[in-house]
């Protein structure tokens, strides 16, 4: 007999006897959004206390040359009198909070701005709004939820959490990696109906017996509809995230639990899953709506090229005291053996916007 209220990893289990095995796409969503007890439903996961640090919170420096980025496309778009500024998965608020203390020194930015926030956890949303209050945010659920004037978008790893699909290559084709129970415990199994090859990308079709192909259905629609009311309404897209520019094989699905790596089955609703972004597969998606989609860089170069090193000795200038902080946060950004080559900067636009750090 099942309990009254039964914990997200029962339910999980309890779908998988009544239905079968699930899909990982399925299980991700589960755990990570569970109405009730899903991951991003719970308490703030973010900082030194909870499961991983993100690049706005490492330093002011990441938020305010992302400011500087979007204040470049408002001048450049000749300073509508209106737009939205819409940020996906905000976290604390405080990369927004960065960016737009940078942005709203610009001539007509502030009274033009219409602040979107696309978040599900009631712990971030109570810190966003603590944050950003003074510029109106509104919290939306829906990527159609926006004004008609341009919309502009920044996604700081936010497409790593969108639920993948795995499928694995056997000797008759490709099968889907499903969840299900072996003696009572969550465990990987395969789906015994072949996917014929002629179903995937052709940057596969070469694939090892075994290779694991992971694919981001939800990230595709994500983009697809983003990039559908920018090619109607004006705007960008600028997405930061580990990933990698071509469609490829290889298995990235991993948990992350108080900073170290956990079991992915293990903890549902408690661990913080994600799976690396297939760039490539994203620009597609944004190209076919009609972006120009410009190549892809390293958050090391992206940063650099907009200027990083200046404001580091800036701020260094003004903070002798802390130098060598400000010089070590930089060096974590940036560095190629740290964040700075396994995360990209990806950028859909307008045709005609010259987005900096992507066009030089």
């Amino acid at each position: 007999m099942a309990e009254p209220n039964p914990t997200l990893p029962e339910l999980i289990d309890m779908q998988i006897r009544a239905t079968g095995p699930m899909s990982i796409a399925t299980y991700m969503g589960l755990a990570l959004t569970h109405p009730r007890q899903g991951y991003y439903k719970g308490a703030d996961p973010l900082g030194a206390r909870g499961d991983f640090v993100t690049a706005p919170e490492i330093s002011q420096m990441f938020g305010e040359l992302i400011g500087f980025f979007f204040a470049n496309i408002f001048q450049q778009m000749g300073s509508p009198k209106a737009f939205t500024l819409l940020e996906l998965g905000p976290g604390r608020g405080t990369l927004m909070a960065d960016m737009l203390r940078v942005a709203c020194r610009v001539e007509g930015f502030r009274d033009a701005l219409d602040l979107r926030l696309f978040e599900t956890n009631p712990s971030l949303i109570a810190e966003q709004h603590a944050r950003l209050e003074p510029y109106g945010p509104k919290w939306i659920d829906g990527f159609d939820k926006v004004g008609d004037g341009p919309l502009l978008v920044v996604a700081n790893e936010f497409y790593d959490a969108l639920p993948i699909r795995q499928f694995v290559r056997g000797a008759e084709g490709w099968h889907e990696r499903m969840v299900g129970l072996v003696d009572g415990k969550r465990a990987f199994g395969l789906s015994p109906t072949p996917i014929p090859q002629s179903a995937m990308p052709d940057a596969v079709a070469d694939a090892e017996p075994n290779a694991v192909f992971e694919v981001g259905l939800a990230a595709g629609e994500v983009s697809a509809r983003l990039a559908r009311t920018i090619s109607t309404q004006g705007g960008v897209l600028l997405a930061i995230d580990y990933g990698y520019g071509t469609t490829q094989t290889g298995e990235t699905l991993q948990g992350v639990r108080r900073h170290a790596y956990d079991d992915v089955l293990a903890s549902p609703g408690d661990t913080d899953l994600s799976a690396h972004v297939d760039f490539e597969a994203i620009g597609a998606v944004a190209r076919k709506a009609g972006l120009a989609v410009h190549t892809l860089l390293t958050q090391g170069q992206f940063l650099t090229r907009l200027g990083i090193n200046d404001r580091a000795k800036a701020l260094s200038g003004a903070n002798p005291g802390s130098a060598a902080d400000i010089a070590a946060a930089k060096s974590r950004l940036i560095a190629p053996d740290q964040m700075g080559e396994l995360f990209k900067a990806f950028c859909a636009a307008s045709p005609g916007l010259m987005p900096p750090g992507f066009t030089q």
